[in-house]
């Protein structure tokens, strides 16, 4: 009796061992679960994507995947207007600039070009795939949050396209419009404007026209490489020339369909939808106003002498781009007869800045860098 009850007692400890066992490796397995959870949701997986919803409720999602537009060029060369003409159509946002992100992309590239630098960060094992990873994550979160969703999204930042062929292995499906401007227009408006720009000496327009050839050589070097299914280079004269022929040709390379609100980014400005500007960004005052010639021959007759005489020498790239450099002044082409009408109105005084503009008049110069 004495062994039969011994062995009832063995059997119960073992099937109560048993059970204990089985219910601590279930905890177990169960705390890996929540744990592997809870690194997943610190951990964005590279493929996930951002999700935002807009004031009437509807969900959009953003990943690397998704076709971003960035904008870019030199400074004054029509960036601002060309964002503000993207801004009107109903399915798209640029917003203002970010200001950020060609800083950042700055940085990213110091880091590659010192080699010392580059072995620290492999070393600690930093490796170009991480900050890879983080850029990606870093400039899509920027670029969707600064603004209200939309179905496309762009960015305006004007030295971002220093950077185009970086960002276009960033984001494989992006693509990239590069505004070209006649570099004595542009100069002539940094220096009259006083736009500051690092590196850019605005007391004289030989040195800023060696700056600025230096800058559009490396982006439009960059355009050609990424290819013109990728890159588009969008000359200023002609988009304001003929606006509708040029925006057409713009929306069919970035596969968005026609509307005729690009055409007419004024009467959007500060609208739900519309175009967001700022008081404090140096085009706004312009850009309030539709597309016309004011700002096209500005310059002539402003560039003194000497330099016009060594044009072609401290800027080849006028040529390269398919400007006379000894043109003064230039034939840009014969303006549409609603840019004709458009530029008779501005000159009336008829564009008033709007009510609704973000922040303040600006008093102080604005400062840009050429990294």
């Amino acid at each position: 009796m004495r062994v039969t009850m011994r062995r009832v007692l063995l059997v119960v400890g073992s099937v109560v061992a048993l059970m204990v066992t089985l219910h601590l490796g279930q905890q177990i397995l169960e705390c890996q679960q929540v744990l592997s959870e809870r690194r997943h949701r610190l951990m964005r997986p590279e493929n996930e994507e951002l999700v935002m919803m807009d004031s009437n409720h509807i969900e959009y999602r953003y990943s690397k995947e998704m076709p971003l537009i960035f904008i870019g060029g030199v400074p004054r060369s029509g960036t601002t207007l060309m964002r503000a003409m993207l801004d009107a159509h109903p399915e798209v946002r640029c917003g203002e600039e970010t200001r950020i992100i060609p800083r950042v992309l700055a940085m990213r590239q110091a880091w590659s070009k010192s080699g010392r630098e580059k072995m620290r960060l492999d070393e600690a094992g930093v490796t170009d795939q991480v900050l890879d990873a983080a850029m990606q994550a870093f400039i899509l979160e920027v670029i969707a949050k600064h603004g209200e969703p939309a179905r496309y999204l762009c960015n305006k930042d004007p030295f971002t396209l220093k950077s185009s062929v970086y960002l276009s292995r960033l984001f494989p499906n992006s693509k990239f419009l590069l505004m070209v401007r006649d570099g004595r227009a542009s100069v002539h408006s940094m220096i009259t404007r006083k736009v500051t720009i690092a590196g850019f000496d605005l007391n004289s327009y030989r040195d800023c026209l060696t700056k600025w050839n230096k800058a559009i050589e490396v982006m439009y070097s960059q355009c050609l490489e990424i290819g013109r299914s990728r890159c588009l280079p969008v000359y200023y004269e002609q988009l304001v020339l003929h606006p509708e022929q040029s925006m057409h040709a713009i929306m069919k390379f970035l596969g968005i369909s026609w509307s005729d609100t690009v055409l007419h980014h004024e009467e959007l400005i500060g609208k739900p939808g519309g175009v967001s500007l700022s008081k404090i960004e140096r085009s706004t005052d312009q850009v309030i106003k539709p597309v016309n010639m004011e700002a096209l021959s500005k310059w002539i007759g402003h560039i003194p002498g000497d330099v016009l005489q060594d044009m072609a020498h401290i800027a080849p790239m006028l040529a390269r781009l398919g400007y006379d450099p000894y043109a003064n002044p230039p034939n840009y082409g014969h303006p549409d007869p609603l840019v004709v009408n458009n530029t008779h109105r501005v000159l009336k005084g008829d564009y008033k800045t709007p009510a609704n503009l973000k922040g303040h008049l600006q008093v102080t110069q604005n400062t840009s860098s050429s990294h």
